[in-house]
């Protein structure tokens, strides 16, 4: 299972220690479900890492909607803001925003009970705006819908060594920082 599976809600136990330390923002429905919003924002320490001579990362947080009922994550949302300059180059910003709705919980097989989400749907954002940029705000969206036909937990003879990612995800800063615990 890779890191955009286990976001898209396959992983309840990394959800659950993502937003572990997460503080409560209220209350708000998703489909029509009461839910509490946990948000988790990136530190300014771990932001500065990310951050080098051309670019800045501002702001990065993430916020969760949890069912009131069941507690299980019903929407979630992923927001970035960086701003890149190259020498003697005016600042451009960039600002992804990815929110995805999760649905169709069921229970997985092998999984003592876990029950994970088969369905979603999530819309991206990137926005680009800044001196130079011809329009006020430049927007490009994308969406995807998405199922998930099966689900396997503890199979036999499968070990960590198949989920290993490529080197070029295990050098990037993001997979440090949700490997370090997303903080």
């Amino acid at each position: 299972m890779d890191f955009c599976s286990r976001m898209q809600g396959l992983d309840p136990v990394m959800i659950a220690s993502i937003f572990s330390t997460a503080e409560h923002a209220g209350e708000k429905q998703v489909d029509g479900e009461d839910c509490f919003v946990l948000r988790l924002d990136v530190g300014p320490s771990t932001l500065s890492s990310w951050s080098d001579g051309t670019a800045e990362v501002i702001r990065h947080g993430l916020t969760g909607f949890f069912s009131q009922r069941s507690g299980l994550l019903a929407r979630l949302e992923d927001s970035q803001l960086t701003r890149i300059q190259a020498p003697g180059a005016a600042a451009m910003y960039w600002e992804t925003t990815i929110a995805s709705t999760l649905g169709d919980y069921r229970a997985a097989d092998g999984a003592g009970g876990v029950h994970v989400a088969h369905a979603g749907r999530s819309t991206a954002y990137l926005a680009r705006f800044g001196v130079g940029v011809r329009a006020a705000r430049v927007v490009t969206r994308m969406e995807e819908t998405w199922t998930i036909d099966d689900v396997a937990f503890d199979v036999p003879g499968l070990g960590p060594d198949a989920f290993i990612p490529p080197e070029e995800v295990r050098r990037s800063r993001f997979y440090d920082a949700m490997a370090a615990g997303g903080k």
